[in-house]
């Protein structure tokens, strides 16, 4: 699994990596770094006594290709993670209470006549057409009839469009995880980092003392401590820039729950009172969690809202976690990279955590450093996180920000709320004529921006003027046709649940 592993290492090249925490990012990181050159130890700090958050256990489409990257076959790892699989979101009661719709994954509709689909879709729904966009999407009706079967690699055909995630168990996937990268050279060090000491040259880490008085030093240290930021914060003051004006929500609780009814292929959040609350389907259990403002409620009302809210019996009692919503403002310091939760935090809402850890992971692979640690490629890092994080969070904004709901303080609060310049121009093209422009490779499509804005009743006064290029009677006929062939293939699919039985059930 190395790269090059008969070259000689540059003069300058970092000989030691030294990752500080375990967990998801921990993990993730190590096997990644599996794919670096020979000669370049890797070595891996955790404590047992340490427990990490792990309530992250729903992924977006872009895992799938961190795993293939790391040669890792799928249905070993759903079956080692108990998971399953995952072809979108829906949101409950976003835009008004009642309201139900699919975030999915993979391609909505196909541009026409040089028009994009959406623009098709409009143009339609404002002649009186009530069809929803996301019977357009393969994922989408896949998902509300309870299927799943990979992507076909036939460009011809509408399965081609399917995408799909996973869910699993956060903890789970850090254990296998681990033994992928230690059968690779990664080391394992148990300890409980208690000290870190810093150049007096420079200010760069040396090395960090541990509890029982064992010192560990490296040429570039990855920060994976999660909130607490041993090393980017504690250590070198990288300064963090607090959201929370525009994301009120700053508590969570997470419970599992029995498993009830057949294992849903889609990731389920519900507006409440004060927040929203998620269930993510695993195979042993079904995840469940309520994230919530505590200037709107109490701890005990949110209790008792996800208690209330679960399918199943709680399998242990509710988890608390608290958190600043915000990012660090420099996640690269010196010869420090902070990934996971020591680099910022944004609520789950879009299931971007562990993407959130994967992009970084790319990019210092991307950017990854000689011994001199070039600030250009610091600066250009730090950049590019920067721009990542405020993408990802506008989006996230958006939800909270696009409701008609009055029925409680919270949810006027963040109706009336400023939203950030960047997404208020976005909010202001889609409703003048339904445009819009991706910002460089962000990670969100033009069509999840379009599921949202629609699913929650931002609709634009106009449509491409180039839409009415085809007569509206034909445009019809080639849209019903185009839904026939989407339901016909979904209902062709087998049933996730039997897909996952044929594939990827672990052993009782």
């Amino acid at each position: 699994m190395t790269l090059l592993a008969s070259a000689p290492l540059h003069p300058d090249a970092i000989r030691e990596v030294l990752i500080v925490g375990g967990g998801t990012a921990g993990w993730m990181t190590a096997a990644a770094m599996t794919r670096l050159p020979a000669g370049i130890r890797v070595r891996l700090i955790e404590s047992e006594e340490i427990g990490s958050v792990g309530v992250g256990e729903a992924t977006i489409p872009p895992l799938v290709t961190f795993n293939a990257m790391l040669g890792i076959d799928e249905a070993s790892f759903i079956k080692a993670t108990q998971g399953t699989f995952k072809l979108g979101i829906e949101f409950v009661d976003w835009g008004r209470q009642g309201d139900r719709y699919m975030h999915p994954f993979g391609e909505v509709g196909m541009d026409m006549e040089g028009v994009k689909f959406h623009q098709h879709w409009l143009r339609q729904a404002q002649g009186g057409d009530p069809t929803p966009i996301e019977d357009y999407c393969l994922s989408a009706v896949a998902a509300r009839l309870g299927r799943f079967t990979p992507a076909s690699s036939d460009p011809r055909t509408v399965l081609a469009s399917l995408r799909h995630a996973y869910h699993f168990d956060a903890a789970l996937y850090a254990g296998f995880l681990r033994r992928f990268s230690e059968a690779r050279g990664v080391e394992r060090v148990e300890g409980k980092v208690v000290g870190v000491s810093l150049r007096d040259s420079d200010g760069f880490i040396e090395s960090v003392r541990l509890a029982d008085g064992r010192r560990l030093d490296a040429d570039l240290f990855i920060d994976c401590s999660g909130f607490r930021g041993l090393l980017i914060e504690e250590a070198l003051a990288a300064g963090y820039e607090d959201w929370s004006h525009w994301l009120p929500c700053d508590r969570a609780l997470a419970v599992p729950s029995a498993n009830t009814g057949p294992l849903t292929p889609f990731t389920r959040a519900t507006a409440d009172r004060a927040g929203w609350r998620w269930r993510i389907p695993l195979q042993q259990r079904t995840g469940n969690g309520h994230v919530y403002a505590s200037a709107f409620t109490t701890d005990e009302d949110a209790r008792a809202s996800l208690l209330a809210g679960l399918e199943g019996e709680p399998l242990a009692e509710p988890r608390p976690l608290r958190f600043t919503t915000g990012r660090r403002r420099r996640q690269w310091v010196r010869n420090c990279v902070s990934l996971g939760l020591s680099s910022g935090f944004l609520e789950p809402l879009e299931s971007t955590s562990i993407h959130l850890i994967q992009s970084g992971i790319s990019r210092l692979m991307a950017l990854f450093p000689t011994r001199r640690f070039d600030p250009v490629l610091i600066d250009q890092f730090n950049r590019l996180s920067q721009t990542q994080f405020e993408q990802v969070r506008d989006f996230i904004i958006l939800h909270y920000k696009a409701t008609q709901r009055d029925d409680t303080d919270f949810w006027r609060h963040v109706a009336a709320m400023d939203a950030p310049e960047s997404l208020e121009r976005r909010i202001a093209l889609f409703r003048a004529g339904g445009r819009f422009m991706r910002d460089g490779d962000e990670l969100f499509s033009e069509a999840s921006w379009v599921a949202v804005f629609t699913g929650q009743h931002i609709l634009p006064q106009d449509h491409d003027p180039l839409a009415d290029g085809v007569p509206y009677a034909a445009m019809a006929r080639k849209l019903a046709g185009l839904r026939g062939i989407i339901r016909k293939t979904a209902e062709a699919m087998p049933t996730h649940e039997t897909f996952i039985a044929r594939c990827c059930q672990p052993p009782a």
